[in-house]
């Protein structure tokens, strides 16, 4: 087998054979089928990139076609969303076609099963109707209303037809096998009758088509070749196939295709819901504030929040295409955007919690306007001006009065350096009455060069502008809320899944336009919502700089005597020493696991000293994994403004060389 057929997913196989055994590649046809019930989630993305994505492999046309068959539920603002989500992703499909364009054509069809014996007119109840159906290990029994004359069905479906009954007097059932072993295939329904109106069609039907009658017969008539759909689908390919051939003898002249069925897990994502119907349920009670809040699943809730079109096809593409269902780590897709934002996101500065520093030996009045380079990861974006001043916010949580020595940020007595700006010395604090400090005074330094270890962010308060900020969180604290079928999945809800503040921000923001995104330094990522107006400006935060979920999970307990004994031990291990663990393995993991190892590394790099670092630039040769842990180390060190020296460049150097990719990639980086 040759190499591009190794890497192949297993869809992608099944069509290359297809083409080997006399498939012309011209005859491809792919479709996405969004039924218009509500918004595309992040489960949808899967499916969608699946089909448009081997159109674009093959040069296929790909329709979208919306499965519009139970007008109760669909509405317009629906198909106008899911257009909207697929186009924003990249997507473009050939043709916009609905299942209600083929009512009347599936109508003639089932006429025609009745005539040939193979469909009926049920009159029965509902109940009735599911007590016959028999259960897995029990057959179901025939319908009273089985053997109607073929005269008499015709009689009654069409007068199902002229509206000349109230819904729920009459279904038209297919005359399949009630002792199949699929349940599926025990007489299914096809019509049903709904005195409602259609979004399309308005009130010409009062019958409409069942979803496993209509779906197989669109993809039939637009002639796709193969139908792609998600595993709880798998026990409906027989059914698709009865009606696929069945139809067959009554389209074949135009239509010589028949379609072919292959399903694929789908995307079941951590700490997420993706029902639909649980979904809306959030938005009529008010959970969130729309189907496009920015805590919900959707493309329009991920879009709003500020996640990129390229961060979400990344993560499909890293997800891949399975045939049995897993659930993927939601750390996952917030490590592509991440990835995506950290080479695109202009670096600003923004406090949230404020606290007033006054430099104490920095002139009255006067302001100076530093160079601050946009971002160091992109040489094309160039720097801006930041106005520095004798006053200036920065985050409370960066001083302490009093802290230890591994404590890098402002406290009484101790240096830090501003950003882009000066070294300043904290040596005293102005508190209210009740004990809180309302101001810290500094003075500053002018000697830029010296080597100060903590970096922190601040913004000139005269400068300033007020903004909006809301910071969002998981909607669910349970990794998998749907899941407990004992307890409703609203228990799961996260009461902190939103804080709304006002931050501060550096004046180059005043002029920030809806939709662009930026990294607040040190805090995360965030972008301009909707919501904002020239006066106030309204930011979602994205996702946090690192994985602040990673230290919540719950450890499996393993109550052997033996782990008991060892747990405190792993306590204790220093974060360097479970960094060089990590390591060891780095090279030996699958990719998502890569990823998850990193983060982890990542957020262990903030309890690790260059000191303890140095020793292992090191590492031998053959011990890849340690050294791109390393690497890795290294290159939030240096974020957090460690000076570089001949030591760090010699490493980095020596890495650029190495055989091992991973560990070029990332010195590249650094």
């Amino acid at each position: 087998m040759s190499e591009d057929l190794k890497s192949l997913n297993f869809i992608e196989h099944i069509i290359e054979e297809d083409l080997a055994d006399g498939l012309s590649i011209d005859k491809l046809r792919f479709r996405f089928p969004p039924e218009p019930n509500g918004y595309l989630h992040i489960g949808h993305t899967k499916a969608i990139g699946i089909s448009f994505g081997l159109g674009e492999r093959y040069k296929a046309p790909v329709n979208l076609r919306f499965d519009d068959t139970n007008p109760t539920k669909e509405e317009q603002e629906y198909v106008d969303a899911i257009k909207r989500d697929i186009a924003w992703l990249g997507y473009k499909w050939e043709n916009e076609l609905y299942s209600s364009d083929y009512f009347e054509i599936l109508y003639n069809w089932a006429v025609l099963l009745i005539k040939d014996g193979k469909a009926y007119v049920d009159s029965q109840s509902s109940e009735a109707m599911a007590e016959q159906k028999g259960t897995p290990t029990q057959i179901g029994t025939n319908s009273p209303f089985r053997d109607r004359s073929i005269q008499e069905n015709l009689d009654l479906f069409e007068r199902m037809k002229a509206g000349e009954f109230p819904a729920g007097t009459h279904v038209l059932r297919a005359k399949i096998d009630m002792a199949d072993p699929n349940m599926l295939m025990r007489d299914p329904i096809m019509y049903r009758i709904l005195h409602a109106k259609h979004h399309r069609t308005g009130n010409d039907w009062c019958i409409y088509p069942m979803y496993d009658w209509t779906h197989g017969e669109s993809d039939y008539i637009e002639q796709v070749s193969h139908s792609l759909c998600s595993l709880e689908f798998k026990p409906h390919r027989k059914l698709y196939d009865w009606f696929k051939e069945h139809v067959y003898n009554y389209g074949k002249t135009e239509l010589p295709l028949l379609p072919k069925q292959r399903e694929f897990a789908r995307l079941n994502l951590s700490y997420t819901i993706m029902s639909k119907r649980k979904l809306l349920r959030l938005v009529e009670e008010g959970i969130v504030k729309g189907w496009d809040d920015p805590r919900m699943p959707t493309i329009s809730g991920l879009r709003r929040r500020g996640y990129t079109p390229k961060s979400i096809r990344t993560f499909i593409d890293k997800v891949g295409v399975a045939k049995r269902e897993n659930v993927i780590d939601v750390s996952l897709l917030e490590f592509c955007i991440r990835e995506d934002l950290n080479k695109t996101a202009n670096r600003v500065m923004a406090v949230l919690d404020p606290v007033k520093v006054v430099i104490t030996n920095y002139p009255e009045g006067e302001v100076e306007w530093l160079d601050a380079e946009n971002n160091q990861e992109d040489e094309s974006a160039g720097y801006r001006k930041v106005p520095f001043s004798r006053e200036i916010f920065i985050e409370k949580e960066d001083f302490k009065e009093e802290a230890g020595n591994k404590y890098f940020r402002l406290k009484l007595g101790g240096e830090v350096r501003l950003k882009n700006a000066y070294i300043i010395k904290a040596n005293d604090v102005v508190k209210d009455e009740s004990g809180a400090i309302k101001e810290i005074h500094c003075t500053y330094d002018t000697d830029t060069s010296r080597r100060v270890k903590g970096t922190l962010h601040w913004v000139s308060i005269a400068h300033a502008i007020e903004a909006e900020i809301r910071e969002y969180d998981r909607l669910f604290m349970h990794e998998s809320p749907d899941s407990d079928k004992a307890k409703d999945f609203m228990e799961f809800l996260n009461p902190n899944s939103l804080k709304v503040l006002t931050g501060y921000l550096e004046p180059s923001l005043s002029k920030a336009e809806v939709g662009e995104r930026y990294q607040f330094q040190r805090l995360g990522y965030f972008n301009v919502d909707e919501d904002s107006e020239p006066s106030r400006l309204v930011f979602n935060k994205t996702v946090g700089l690192r994985d602040s979920w990673a230290k919540q999970k719950p450890k499996t307990q393993n109550k052997t005597q033996t782990q008991k004994k060892t747990k405190p031990q792993q306590q204790r291990r220093s974060a360097i020493s479970v960094i060089q663990q990590l390591g060891k393995k780095y090279t030996n993991l699958s990719e998502e696991k890569q990823i998850k190892t990193k983060a982890e590394i990542q957020t262990l790099a903030k309890d690790v000293s260059y000191d303890e670092l140095e020793p292992l630039f090191g590492t031998a040769v053959k011990k890849a994994g340690t050294r791109i842990a390393v690497m890795i180390v290294l290159k939030e060190l240096l974020k957090k403004d460690l000076e570089r020296n001949s030591v760090i460049n010699e490493f980095v150097e020596k890495a650029l060389e190495d055989k091992n990719e991973i560990l070029v990639k990332e010195a590249q980086e650094v």
